[in-house]
């Protein structure tokens, strides 16, 4: 068996052809959407996503409002800048970095951001919106798999999902999204990490794996029901390698795998643009 790719590059580029067209229709409008994002420090792997979500931004047409911080930057100056975004009627959305330099809280500047302009959908009153199945906006890496999952027809309505990893960023907001009742989504889900018992025996039972630990190869060949369907959305550096949750010849018995590298991360940056346009398109 050979597994058919979960190829985001082309699903993202599609999606970001529609929000071009969105975004040009608000700016003849009058209103440009436009992002704010704060990066604090020098990581050089959040310089490099900042980088390339501000080119993203002008490829549609979303104007970019950047703050780059020294890392001795103190808590009260981020959340200057964030009360500056908030105050600023030209960026409909923000983004804030992470990871943030230690000795930051880091809940205290997210929850600084106003829901309205939550590009990442992760404040609590969107994960509130989350929970009863209200209209908001979505965490983006969730979103972008139930997106990608439904681009390549993989059955998940009805079907068995086991996501590894409980984090806020992924797993719990994915379990939310997934167990609703909306298409591409009501499915049994079942969420677990490297503490649970017998992890293999669950996650073997599954339809569709989500792998969302920051594991390289949690999820091994004999952990994957032949001819499910498998998501590796977490990503580990080892040396210089970037590697998944996903062991490589998982694709030997799943048939759908997402590839090493383009399958999620396309998929994140496409739902984060959208987020950015639809904080455009409620302003009134």
């Amino acid at each position: 068996m050979t597994a058919q790719l979960l190829d985001g590059e082309p699903v993202a580029a599609r999606i970001k052809m529609e929000l071009a067209d969105r975004a040009q229709r608000l700016s003849a409008a009058g209103r440009t959407p436009g992002l704010g994002t704060i990066l604090v420090g020098e990581d050089v792997s959040s310089a490099r996503y900042v980088a390339m979500k501000i080119e993203e931004c002008a490829q549609i047409g979303i104007q970019s409002f950047d703050e780059h911080l020294p890392t001795d930057t103190t808590q009260g100056r981020i959340e200057e800048v964030i009360d500056r975004f908030n105050a600023n009627p030209d960026v409909h959305s923000i983004l804030v970095q992470l990871p943030l330099p230690e000795g930051i809280n880091e809940q205290e500047v997210l929850l600084r951001v106003l829901p309205e302009k939550d590009v990442d959908g992760l404040h609590p009153t969107n994960l509130g919106r989350l929970v009863m199945g209200a209209p908001g906006p979505l965490p983006c890496t969730p979103a972008g798999i139930v997106e990608l999952l439904a681009n390549y027809h993989v059955p998940v309505e009805g079907k068995h999902v086991v996501i590894i990893g409980r984090g806020i960023t992924i797993g719990r907001p994915l379990a939310l999204l997934l167990a609703l009742k909306r298409a591409n989504c009501n499915a049994a889900v079942s969420v677990v990490h490297t503490g649970v018992e017998d992890m293999a025996s669950i996650v073997r039972s599954a339809d569709v794996i989500v792998a969302a630990a920051g594991r390289a190869g949690v999820v091994t060949r004999d952990m994957v029901k032949p001819g499910a369907a498998v998501v590796g959305a977490g990503t580990t550096f080892v040396g210089r390698k970037l590697l998944s949750d996903v062991a490589e010849d998982v694709s030997e018995v799943a048939s759908w795998i997402t590839p090493r590298i383009g399958g999620v991360g396309p998929m994140t940056r496409a739902m984060l643009l959208r987020n950015a346009v639809l904080a455009a398109e409620k302003v009134r």
